[in-house]
């Protein structure tokens, strides 16, 4: 029985038909593994709320602004996980979903830009052992003070990277709308070639010059942890790229 880590992000879980072509990823991933599944908020979510919060307060600032602004943004995330879930369940599929704070991922306590620490995860083992697939909602955590906590932008990547570390998992999987890593943008450029395999080094470079695949953050995390990455795509059965050491 091997474990995986999965992530799906806001493309892939941006209305009902697509959440039930990421159910149909899980229920062929469930069946002998023990699967943890991180989801991203619904398509464009998280730039509504973040609207929403500059309807209030335009110009907001300071710590206690950002700590608002950390509790609005998480509920995107709970809203994809407990949709899922409700899929799955429907086929007969044992889940549950949880928030940041109820996985135990803690993270440093700066808002809008955590970091993952440490993950106390005797509640996300107890549903595994118990045959349960396990939906966790990506981009947040909660500080040792007990406040919700956001990664940043492109945060779902990194919750999945570090719940693989965590949680020791054997594949760690991001799934996006596009097939792998290519040499340039496959919309725009005819001649862009997909990469088998990229180093770390070279992802983080291609993430910080622009490429949209990975965020350089959830790269830095796996090369920190040494933790190779499967980038494919949701809506093709086409093989995708690894992300691994140089």
């Amino acid at each position: 029985m091997a474990r995986i880590v999965q992530k799906f992000g806001g493309t892939s879980v941006a209305d009902a038909e697509r959440l039930r072509a990421v159910a149909n990823w899980i229920e062929k991933y469930a069946q002998g593994n023990q699967l943890v599944v991180v989801l991203s908020a619904q398509g464009k979510t998280t730039d509504q709320l973040v609207e929403k919060a500059e309807e209030i307060w335009p110009d907001g600032h300071g710590s206690a602004w950002a700590r608002e602004v950390d509790q609005l943004l998480s509920c995107g995330e709970q809203v994809s996980v407990a949709l899922c879930a409700l899929e799955l369940l429907r086929r007969q599929i044992p889940a549950v979903s949880l928030t940041g704070w109820q996985a135990g991922l803690f993270t440093s306590p700066v808002h809008q830009n955590a970091w993952p620490q440490q993950l106390v995860c005797n509640r996300i083992e107890r549903e595994l052992a118990a045959g349960k697939v396990v939906l966790v909602t990506g981009f947040q955590g909660i500080s040792l003070s007990g406040d919700v906590t956001t990664l940043g932008r492109g945060g779902s990547d990194t919750s999945a990277v570090a719940l693989s570390h965590y949680l020791g998992a054997d594949r760690c999987m991001i799934f996006t709308d596009v097939d792998g890593v290519y040499t340039a943008d496959p919309r725009t450029d005819a001649h862009a070639q997909k990469l088998d395999t990229v180093s770390y080094s070279q992802m983080f470079h291609m993430a910080q010059n622009g490429a949209r695949v990975l965020h350089d953050r959830c790269v830095k995390l796996a090369m920190e942890y040494h933790i190779p990455i499967e980038v494919r795509s949701t809506f093709s059965d086409a093989p995708g790229t690894i992300v691994r050491k140089d």
